[in-house]
């Protein structure tokens, strides 16, 4: 079965870390869709919980119990769970090391000298925020160590984790993102966390920020605050909406344009706080001046780097008699360009974002070539071949770039190749390349690639981050993670799509040609995300429509039309005798 916490799953606690003190068409009919969207825990309906201290003459066990319970606090405090500890144990103990959250813990054993809890399905998250996925079975065994102080028990080896059961972590804890820029610093990236719901919401985002994405993401992320700066106890919003940053530090002399991206991720991290509709920056004594002048900034600015790509298409494109076509209400009207002429059949297509390029796949699958598809663009217009000698390609992938990324289906297993500039290179990405390839993804800020790979027990799918070399060219891919797995059961994805910067949207069959399931799942592996929903689809669908803009729905597309997942809305074509294939937004 598939490992399913509630509701909201493990994440980032590390940024939460000032909570840790003593203190605190027209719709037409369409196949039946049953859509339950992922339930997001009320902040305000958690309770308040006293930590209770080591009761006189407790039992290890006992002891062992309450330190565990004392970690529930809430408002969050760890004085009183370090009372169950030894005081070498108390002093050393650092919890904003890793967050620990369990399904559900066994009865423990009680071996006189050490008391063993044996936890449920168990997952980690790091300091830095990242999920890291379960605990190994051994790690799920928590092993307390005890000793005599001044005639009690008290625990000597306390794990450096916050460990909490996971209904209370998800409802204290929220999903959202921080966001960095991606190495060239052209465009935003969002980095997925889970943070304090309420008040400390905005103090967490910045603590956050301020943490920065980490030196071994250096090649892939970077941020634009300055290091060292340090935040004054909280991030007060005012009753008009205006967050006031006090940062501690040095001011460090940046250019505009430095100014200008630090601000961008101040407003696009704090936008996700509705109370909060501008802020501004004081570091030292010092004001930062937005430029343009004043001190203050609006978290609706920035929109020159949104990862989803400002100004980027929302059409949606595909073949009809091997004919590149742009949906066009309940019509595929061919696109401007030699690809929409009925001289060339092709069997696959991508639409750069702004809709100004094409690249098709031959109908033999060896063969990419480039065109104009703008307004205007004429059908003798110049075919440009930008990639041949493949084997069986599948579908490119555009990112903000205009980098043109291609896997080919070889004999040897995929390989996986980047076009830009004319140039292709060819990048090495752990567990898919030299794999059997289903799909793949690369998200449009050019730092994730996704991929299905099939195996002899089932489909997975993996992500990978993609790093960069010093002149901001893609060289590598990190190692990649399965992001979904059904242990026991062998899983198949028909198809894949973006829902979101930050999730996927899987395609999965219940009974095949019959009935299928569409599933989101979060790009940092949790079971969960903010955009996340379920929903079973009977009929058959042929594949998934998604944008990472969620200005745009998710289709579950049939032979004859687009189904709205969330909605329940069937959108028709007018057809005659064929039917469109390869339908997606553009990139």
């Amino acid at each position: 079965m598939t490992r399913r916490l509630p509701a909201i799953v493990p994440a980032v606690v590390a940024v939460a870390a000032l909570c840790l003190s003593a203190c605190t068409g027209l719709p037409e009919s369409g196949p039946i869709v049953d859509a339950a969207s992922v339930a997001q825990a009320d902040g305000a309906s958690a309770p308040d919980i006293n930590a209770v201290p080591p009761a006189e003459n407790a039992t290890g066990v006992e002891i062992a119990s309450g330190f565990l319970d004392a970690m529930t606090a809430s408002p969050t405090r760890i004085d009183v769970a370090k009372e169950y500890l030894s005081s070498s144990a108390a002093e050393e103990w650092d919890p904003e090391a890793a967050t620990i959250i369990y399904a559900d813990k066994l009865p423990p054993s009680d071996e006189v000298t050490r008391v063993t809890v044996p936890l449920v399905d168990a997952d980690r998250i790091g300091r830095s925020g990242g999920w890291e996925g379960g605990l190994s079975t051994f790690e799920q065994s928590l092993r307390l160590d005890l000793t005599i102080e001044d005639g009690e028990y008290r625990i000597t080896n306390p794990p450096d984790a916050l460990i909490v059961p996971a209904p209370w972590f998800n409802q204290r804890f929220r999903p959202a993102s921080l966001y960095y820029f991606d190495p060239t610093g052209r465009i935003l990236v969002p980095e997925p966390v889970y943070l304090p719901r309420g008040e400390q919401l905005a103090t967490s985002l910045i603590a956050g920020l301020l943490a920065g994405p980490g030196p071994d993401r250096a090649d892939v992320t970077r941020s634009y605050l300055p290091k060292g700066l340090t935040l004054r106890l909280s991030v007060p919003v005012s009753a008009d909406g205006v967050a006031d940053i006090q940062l501690d530090g040095s001011p460090t002399t940046q250019t505009e344009a430095g100014i200008e991206r630090m601000l961008a991720q101040l407003a696009w991290s704090l936008r996700q706080e509705p109370a909060i509709s501008s802020f501004r920056v004081t570091i030292g004594d010092e004001a930062v001046q937005v430029p343009g002048g004043g001190t203050d900034y609006s978290v609706d600015q920035a929109g020159s780097y949104d990862p989803t790509v400002q100004g980027a298409s929302t059409d949606i494109f595909g073949l009809r008699d091997g004919v590149l076509s742009v949906r066009d209400g309940n019509q595929l009207r061919p696109v401007p360009g030699p690809f929409g002429g009925a001289d060339r059949d092709v069997r696959a297509a991508a639409v750069n974002l702004d809709a100004t390029r094409a690249a098709v796949v031959t109908t033999d699958g060896t063969t990419v070539l480039e065109a104009t598809s703008d307004e205007g663009a004429q059908r003798s217009a110049e075919v440009t071949e930008v990639f041949s000698r493949g084997v069986d390609l599948l579908p490119p992938h555009w990112d903000f770039a205009n980098r043109l990324w291609l896997v080919d289906r070889t004999t040897e297993g995929a390989v996986v190749r980047v076009v830009e500039r004319g140039r292709v290179r060819r990048i090495a990405v752990p567990a898919v390349s030299g794999m059997t390839v289903k799909a793949f993804l690369v998200s449009r800020d050019g730092t994730r690639i996704a991929a299905v790979v099939r195996g002899k027990q089932g489909d997975q799918l993996r992500i990978g981050r993609i790093a960069v070399n010093d002149r901001g060219e893609p060289n590598a891919v990190r190692a990649t993670v399965p992001l979904v797995t059904d242990p026991g059961i062998p899983l198949r994805i028909t198809d894949i799509a973006w829902n979101s910067p930050t999730s996927i949207a899987l395609l999965t069959p219940v009974v095949p040609g019959e009935s299928f399931e569409v599933r989101t799942v979060s790009v940092d592996g949790s079971p969960s995300s903010p955009d996340g929903f379920s929903t079973t689809v009977s009929g058959r669908l042929l594949g998934l429509v998604g944008s990472p803009s969620t200005d745009v729905p998710t289709y579950g597309a049939t032979a004859t039309s687009l189904l709205d997942l969330l909605a329940d809305e069937s959108y028709g074509f007018a057809l005659d005798d064929s039917s469109p294939t390869g339908l997606r937004y553009a990139g």
